[in-house]
């Protein structure tokens, strides 16, 4: 399977800060944005990646990220010239797609908590697998509404009157028709290809499924200034409280096997003195202390 960062957009909800860098290279807490959603499709076993954004700011993410290879990924590059919807991005990334099915995730969505992810993408067998995460303000999101046994039954987009609580996240797993669903949709009328309109089309073929994302799951939209510092907020607090970092895809890759011991000490080594360095050393450390009593 492969994955799609979504990193582009104008980033109007961040304003002046977007005119500092692009929301997705913005803080959150130790981390620039966009480590959080590469490390969550890492952990889950995804290695080669296609970054979508804006023409101005892809040189920036090529210099953050480099083509991967130092954590053992592959990262291609393309660009969005102006937003023109979620699902643009199958359309974009359709030769780095090829013949394989294709995760999602969008460059301002945070996740922690749990396996749902892990456990989707280890069972995908086709069709289209979103998630569904209780919220207060469902109006803000794609909505899915669920029937009495706990099956799907229809998705809006932004209804003024939700049929539920349950929010659709930036994150999706699809087969390889999603390419062709998409060829074939029609624009909304604010002119872009919504990803509702994918997901409805899966659902109308019964080839949809979705997972309800338990109460322990957190799920952070950091795309406004509000939220942005909210995310800094739990971010920090997770970290402090648990002493691990949310969001490293250093380590992401060396529990996936992509890095072996010696090369994430290598590559460790070559950072600069500083609180995340210090995390990556102790990693290593209790690394080669397993690997001495094995």
């Amino acid at each position: 399977m492969k994955g799609i960062i979504l990193a582009g957009g104008a980033g109007s909800r961040l304003f002046p800060l977007t005119l500092v860098a692009s929301k997705q290279l913005q803080p959150v807490y130790d981390k620039p944005m966009v480590y959080y959603p590469l490390t969550t499709l890492v952990e889950g076993g995804i290695r080669e990646f296609c970054l979508i954004s804006t023409p101005h700011d892809l040189p920036r993410f090529r210099q953050l990220l480099g083509d991967g290879s130092a954590w053992g990924l592959r990262i291609d590059y393309r660009e969005q010239s102006k937003p023109s919807g979620i699902a643009e991005a199958f359309l974009i990334a359709e030769s780095f797609i090829g013949k394989d099915p294709v995760t999602l995730i969008l460059g301002d969505n945070i996740f922690y908590g749990g396996d749902s992810f892990h456990k989707a993408f280890a069972d995908f067998q086709g069709g289209a697998t979103i998630f569904g995460y209780h919220v207060n303000d469902p109006e803000r999101y794609g909505v899915v509404e669920f029937d009495a046994k706990g099956q799907a039954i229809s998705i809006e987009e932004k209804p003024a009157q939700p049929r539920s609580n349950y929010a659709v996240p930036g994150l999706y797993i699809f087969d390889n028709e999603v390419v062709a669903v998409t060829k074939a949709l029609k624009p909304s009328p604010r002119g872009e290809l919504e990803i509702t309109d994918v997901n409805v089309d899966y659902l109308r073929r019964g080839r949809l499924r979705v997972h309800r994302l338990n109460r322990g799951f957190a799920w952070l939209d950091a795309g406004t200034s509000s939220s942005l510092h909210e995310a800094s907020a739990y971010v920090q607090t997770i970290e402090k409280r648990q002493g691990v970092k949310v969001g490293c895809p250093e380590e992401a890759a060396f529990r996936q096997g992509f890095l072996s011991r010696e090369q994430l000490e290598a590559l460790t080594v070559n950072l600069p003195r500083c609180e995340y360095r210090t995390y990556l050393e102790n990693v290593v450390a209790e690394a080669n202390r397993l690997a001495q009593e094995s």
